[in-house]
């Protein structure tokens, strides 16, 4: 039976959409597969990992019905290893799957669908929004690198999705630094928190686009789901109790310096080279009119970074992570970035000029 006929990447585009989400081990066969469904001239491609579920589909021809599972990392490699302009067909006979590509020929087994595990449809109450896949995918970009891995915190290792008023807000935090930002939008939003997975943030990341194009999202206290372009992509949620990151963002910083962001990435960079390895350490030597920035490791040897600030308040020589203090840098792209600090036991809070809904709180450590 025919289950495809078209242009090689009228098939490797769907197929790469979803095959992010597939492990290379599963402990379960079947998970390494995806699930090809034929109704007519729609061909639709299904993955899962049994935590994200990703949907997407493309155009054939005839008007037969067939389902079934096969390896799809393999169907990937097959596909991209062909040339570009190739023409292929799939045909489903005795259990194998058949690709045809001018004179090349691949078999590979197949798993039965029905085997195939699906997330079900969540039901109680949702809360619906639209947002553009632009500001989404900014959104994201400015806290997902806070998020914890393999956090024994599980609620750590993902990013808080809020719907509050008009506002969505976006926190993620490992414990030590903590990255906010919100996006206003045109409507009233029904009031619901979730916690989305560390893994479908990161592919939510890599499959929206820089574009106007929207994006629906709808949640439920168990589930999310994504619907945008020709992908739908469902996620289970992490079930706990997130920070609350109100009480983490300090309000009253009296010390405040605006610096050339780029100016300030590369001198922690330089300054980085010769930090203890093992806890990454800085110290910030705030006096008017500078800035120091130093660091040593257990080797003796020390690095001093200068740049020159407006400020005439008092001294002040805190302590952080530069690993922390490089990823904000690294993930916004304004030109000034403004830090305010307190005192030496106290957190750092980076703002942004001209966003006022973005704060990236460090927490300081003892050097």
């Amino acid at each position: 039976m025919l289950l495809f006929k078209g242009s090689r990447d009228q098939l490797l585009a769907p197929l790469q959409a979803v095959c992010g989400i597939v492990e290379k081990r599963h402990t379960l066969p079947i998970l390494s597969n995806v699930l090809l469904e034929k109704n007519g001239e729609t061909l639709t491609l299904l993955a899962t990992d049994i935590e994200v579920q990703i949907t997407t589909n493309t155009t054939t021809s005839g008007a037969d019905k067939q389902s079934l599972t096969v390896a799809a990392r393999k169907l990937q490699d097959i596909l991209r290893s062909l040339p570009e302009a190739a023409e292929i067909s799939l045909m489903f006979e005795d259990k194998r799957l058949q690709l045809k590509a001018g004179k090349s020929r691949f078999n590979l087994q197949t798993l039965p669908a029905d085997d195939f595990p699906r997330i079900a449809t969540a039901v109680g109450q949702t809360t619906q929004l639209k947002i553009t896949q632009r500001q989404m995918r900014r959104l994201l970009a400015y806290v997902q690198y806070a998020m914890a891995q393999q956090d024994i915190r599980y609620y750590l290792n993902g990013l808080l999705l809020v719907a509050k008023g008009s506002d969505l807000i976006v926190v993620a935090t490992d414990g030590h630094r903590l990255a906010f930002t919100s996006e206003s939008l045109a409507e009233n939003l029904t009031p619901i928190e979730v916690i989305l997975p560390r893994k479908t943030i990161i592919e939510l990341s890599r499959q929206l686009n820089d574009s106007d194009d929207i994006l629906t999202i709808t949640l439920t206290p168990t589930q999310a789901s994504f619907a945008f372009s020709n992908i739908e992509l469902i996620s289970k949620l992490i079930d706990g109790k997130f920070p609350d990151y109100e009480r983490v963002i300090p309000q009253n910083h009296t010390k405040s310096i605006k610096l050339n962001r780029n100016q300030l990435l590369q001198s922690l960079q330089r300054v980085a080279i010769l930090t203890n390895e093992k806890f990454r350490g800085v110290r910030l030597v705030l006096a008017p009119d500078s800035l120091k920035i130093l660091s040593t490791n257990s080797e003796q040897e020390d690095a001093q970074e200068e740049i020159e600030i407006s400020y005439a308040g008092e001294a002040l020589d805190v302590g952080f992570n530069v690993t922390y203090l490089l990823d904000v840098l690294n993930n916004v792209s304004t030109e000034t970035v403004e830090l305010r600090l307190a005192d030496s036991n106290s957190s750092a809070l980076f703002l942004l000029p001209d966003n006022s809904n973005f704060k990236y709180v460090v927490m300081p450590m003892r050097i």
